[in-house]
């Protein structure tokens, strides 16, 4: 689990909208985009 203060600063690079935390995954809110967290560290990937 992501510590909240970094989950407060924490946006999706492609729409900048929230991001949510379930399942070791990041899921943006606005656009449903999904980011994983390996070994605590959020991987976010823009699309290329």
């Amino acid at each position: 689990m992501l510590d909240s203060s970094l989950m407060k600063i924490l946006a999706c690079p492609d729409c900048k909208g929230d991001l949510k935390e379930s399942n070791s995954k990041l899921t943006c809110i606005k656009c449903k985009r999904v980011y994983q967290i390996k070994k605590g560290i959020p991987i976010l990937l823009p699309k290329q």
